[in-house]
């Protein structure tokens, strides 16, 4: 009875946060093309919880649904920031991003830190201080215009710690198998797509240098989702025939390789009947 009550009680809570999951509002942006080359599965993956999960559900599951509920609306408040809902709020991030991007492409990073620190600085000290001459000429409490955010609780709970140290345990423990499977040639296919990428990365970085790169990325960031949301059938139609080549590309690399054409053929054969079937 014991066991059967835990396992229900668990369902709940996986139901719950699987519920939550579902709300948050989806980029699009992975799609055919990474399909294609075969790092991301075909069909709509499902919507599972995070492999530490289970662990976290030894814990009340008020706490466990409140800090999941805290990431869904973190993830929300993000694609309505990258869609523009709130135009002034989305130029106000845009726009500090760029600034001080550009800043750090002309001037060095402790250059742009101690300028950004010393104007906040600037900005709280000169307020601080206007709230004490008020206080002077009688015409204010003096009360530090900061309290407020002073009087936020920062500490972390032991169970807020553990969760905290579980998921960063889960992805660097993710990140470790990824690289060891790349790196140490577990499969001799993704290890070549990956030579490919660094190979292509090294003509990449010849042109561009790292920042550059990152303002090309947040321009990126702020412009393909809203793009690909006005424009999404278009879009879907060209990146399909690009699947597609790319698909026969990989089949014929894979038929070249020893022993792995039989595991290519057997994969086109799939792809073709389910298209069939569709």
């Amino acid at each position: 009875m014991y066991s059967g009550s835990r396992n229900r009680h668990r369902l709940v809570i996986d139901i719950t946060v699987l519920g939550c999951l579902q709300r948050v509002p989806i980029l699009g942006l992975a799609p055919p093309l990474w399909t294609a080359i075969g790092w991301v599965q075909r069909g709509s993956a499902p919507l599972l919880p995070p492999s530490g999960f289970h662990k976290w559900a030894k814990f009340p599951r008020s706490s466990g649904v409140c800090s999941l509920s805290l990431g869904v609306k973190m993830g929300s408040k993000v694609a309505d920031l990258l869609y523009w809902k709130d135009t002034r709020t989305s130029g106000v991030v845009f726009t500090g991003l760029m600034v001080s991007l550009l800043c750090l492409l002309h001037f060095s990073i402790v250059s742009v830190a101690a300028h950004v620190a010393l104007l906040l600085l600037c900005g709280t000290i000169s307020l601080r201080v206007y709230r004490k001459v008020l206080q002077a000429v009688h015409r204010g409490d003096g009360a530090n215009p900061f309290q407020a955010y002073l009087d936020v609780d920062l500490t972390l709970t032991r169970e807020q710690t553990e969760r905290l140290s579980q998921q960063i345990a889960s992805h660097v423990i993710s990140t470790a198998t990824q690289l060891r499977h790349f790196f140490l040639v577990e499969d001799l296919v993704d290890s070549l797509k990956l030579a490919l990428l660094f190979y292509i990365l090294t003509f990449v970085g010849a042109v561009f240098n790292g920042l550059t790169l990152l303002i090309l990325g947040v321009i990126a960031l702020f412009t393909v989702p809203l793009l690909y949301r006005q424009h999404q059938a278009q879009i879907d139609q060209y990146v399909g025939l690009v699947t597609s080549q790319l698909s026969h590309i990989k089949a014929k690399i894979r038929a070249k390789i020893p022993g792995t054409g039989a595991l290519a053929s057997a994969a086109a054969a799939a792809s073709g009947s389910k298209a069939k079937a569709e």
